[in-house]
């Protein structure tokens, strides 16, 4: 089950409240549904939940059913459609529609002066048209519909209820979305769906965990890579100062160091700052060690002289 029908499961257990909120969501599952027209209203869909509530919502709000259903035990996709002009009548009249001139595409927004309808004429659209990808993949959510007037009100409705959604045309048909995990946990949680937005979340926090926990594990790999070629470096500039002029005949605190790193080609800086007898800084250990290249160096003179440490 992907995660769309996940959410569309949990929207479909919500219970058929007062009228208008019914009208209001009906409403908009029928914009964005597959046909509103003047001779048909017509839903597809694979989820049986979403044509039980249409049924539901579809009584509450006009007093009709549908006119044609499914075959009980169908599976895949599932028609629901309203073709009787008396139950068209009814349903043009409820919404506003002069079903004598056409059915316009666009949102009656006085069907939607409350709050609550809001909301419910956004799930609507959403169990029609919406979807959302699962957070462990990336964060989207869109709802698409044929008509354009139809998508600007949504926009409309949404900028109204505090979001601020994108949209675009795509392929003939107008989409409005969100690409942001916080405006999406907070769609869900509106329109109804607070289990998914919880989901949403929790899935957020860990994929952001395991995001963070790699970059650490790349950053200390890289640190790591960068240690082992420094001193493979300095081991091989230590080599030729003992095949030129032999170890014993450096300073003290260089003979001492570079000793120490060829015996420990494994230890960080600091760490090797701390073998050094007596113990000396980091930035000591460095200077040390980049005298050893200075005089390890291909082509280099390897003559130490008075000064040298």
């Amino acid at each position: 089950m992907t995660f769309s029908s996940a959410v569309k499961i949990e929207l479909c257990k919500l219970p058929v409240g007062k009228r208008c909120c019914a009208v209001a969501e009906v409403y908009g599952a029928f914009l964005y549904g597959n046909t509103f027209a003047p001779g048909e209203i017509k839903l597809v869909t694979e989820s049986g939940a979403f044509g039980a509530r249409l049924g539901a919502l579809t009584h509450r709000a006009f007093g009709v059913g549908f006119d044609v259903l499914p075959r009980e035990g169908t599976a895949g996709k599932q028609s629901y459609i309203v073709n009787d002009p008396v139950k068209l009548a009814k349903i043009a009249d409820a919404v506003g529609y002069d079903r004598a001139a056409h059915l316009s595409h666009q949102v009656n927004l006085g069907l939607l002066e409350e709050p609550c309808c809001h909301a419910a004429f956004v799930r609507g659209a959403f169990l029609a048209g919406g979807s959302v990808t699962d957070p462990e993949r990336g964060y989207h959510l869109e709802l698409v519909t044929g008509h354009m007037r139809v998508s600007a009100g949504m926009v409309s409705i949404l900028r109204d209820m505090h979001f601020d959604p994108k949209d675009t045309m795509r392929r003939g048909n107008w989409a409005v979305y969100f690409k942001q995990s916080g405006a999406i946990e907070d769609f869900l949680t509106t329109i109804g769906a607070s289990g998914s937005a919880l989901h949403y979340m929790t899935a957020k926090v860990e994929r952001d965990m395991r995001n963070a926990i790699q970059r650490k594990v790349n950053c200390d790999a890289a640190n790591v890579d960068k240690s082992v070629e420094a001193a493979s470096a300095q081991i091989a500039a230590i080599r030729r100062i003992e095949q030129r002029i032999g170890l014993e005949s450096l300073p003290e605190k260089l003979h001492q160091t570079a000793l120490l790193r060829i015996v420990n080609p494994e230890l960080s800086l600091a760490e090797l700052a701390q073998l050094a007898d007596p113990p000396v800084t980091k930035s000591c250990m460095s200077h040390r060690l980049r005298k050893l290249m200075e005089l390890g160096a291909v082509g280099a003179d390897a003559h130490i002289g008075p000064s040298s440490e």
